[in-house]
């Protein structure tokens, strides 16, 4: 039972020495893989600490009796979009102080979470080992030194502390951009085969990077870094990504309602929208700044379990379509109501 639990480490801290927590807030270092996070105390939402590991990955969740995010305060919904993030930022280490204080049931709900991601977790016990629950009383890995804690914060973990994407290729020209290696003949988009009948069905569109070796895909709209940041504060993943989609693009949710795992590119610089029929399926260059957002979004999609050829946004297009609304009207300067608006309630 141990084994499974061999990226997670218990550090004993039985006198609550003021050293182990300052070392543990130095630690929170986002931009090389490492979060601190901090339990809320005495709050009794079920989703209490995925929203605090959430705040500790730069999210923001919108206030207020009537938020449109009162559906995070499902524990599932809150767990999985802190995943999506942890895994699309490249979060390889978490460290939790005071993790005496948290229930069983929370501690149960990091262990899932660290299952998920694959992240090494480090919690703080500061207070007597004896109080240690049996579920942390098997992990193979505690240690009680000042000398062993540093230690630990300098490892690298288990996952590099990079994006789940690489860096952007260096600027290229033309089609050679999206498809270096490949010929740059361009073909017509979406071209119907000579030999298809009339009424006889089409072959399904062709994902992003086989579309991206023929035609160069459309530059992104400049937006604000005040614009920007609003939308990299969003908590759910599928929100911040319609969301910056529909403000670099200004594109209709028509074709962001279609858009398929496989119609975003591996590094995350180009995106596939569809049109009715798929008559017209442009191409969209991706700005740096909306990388991690679609990151964010695939890696949700993918921790969900739907496989390549379903729609990312999907959810958030019906059944949530309420809140992806509501954040739309959050964000004015950006004027995304009105496409938001057609969506099914």
């Amino acid at each position: 039972m141990a084994l499974a639990y061999s990226d997670v480490t218990v550090v004993v801290d039985e006198r609550d020495d003021l050293f182990y927590t300052r070392a543990a807030l130095q630690a929170h270092r986002p931009g090389e893989g490492c979060i601190t996070v901090q339990p809320t105390p005495a709050n009794g939402s079920p989703a209490a600490l995925a929203h605090d590991m959430l705040y500790a990955l730069g999210k923001r969740l919108a206030p207020g009796p009537n938020s449109p995010d009162v559906w995070l305060d499902s524990v599932n919904t809150a767990w999985l979009a802190a995943a999506a993030w942890t895994v699309a930022t490249g979060v390889r280490h978490v460290v939790v102080p005071r993790a005496h204080l948290l229930t069983i049931r929370r501690i149960d709900q990091l262990l899932a979470w660290r299952e998920m991601t694959g992240v090494q977790l480090t919690l703080l016990w500061q207070t007597a080992p004896r109080r240690l629950p049996p579920v942390l009383a098997r992990v193979e890995r505690r240690i009680s030194s000042r000398d062993q804690f540093e230690a630990l914060l300098a490892e690298p973990g288990p996952i590099p502390a990079r994006p789940s994407f690489p860096p952007a290729a260096p600027a290229m020209t033309g089609r050679a951009a999206v498809g270096a290696g490949h010929s740059s003949a361009r073909q017509p988009r979406d071209a119907r085969p000579r030999s298809m009948k009339p009424g006889q069905q089409a072959h399904p569109c062709t994902g992003a990077m086989a579309t991206a070796q023929l035609s160069q895909p459309a530059p992104a709209i400049e937006l604000s870094c005040e614009d920007t940041a609003a939308l990299a504060a969003l908590t759910h993943p599928l929100i911040a990504g319609a969301l910056s989609v529909l403000a670099f693009t200004q594109a209709g949710l028509g074709g962001l309602r279609l858009t398929r795992d496989l119609d975003i590119t591996g590094d995350v610089c180009v995106i596939k929208l569809h049109g009715v029929g798929h008559r017209s399926c442009p191409l969209y260059a991706v700005p740096d700044w909306a990388r991690p957002l679609l990151a964010g979004a695939r890696a949700h999609h993918r921790l969900a379990g739907h496989p390549p050829r379903d729609s990312v946004f999907a959810p958030v297009m019906v059944a949530e379509a309420h809140h992806l609304r509501a954040h739309a009207g959050r964000l004015p300067r950006l004027d995304l109501t009105r496409p938001a608006s057609i969506l099914v309630p």
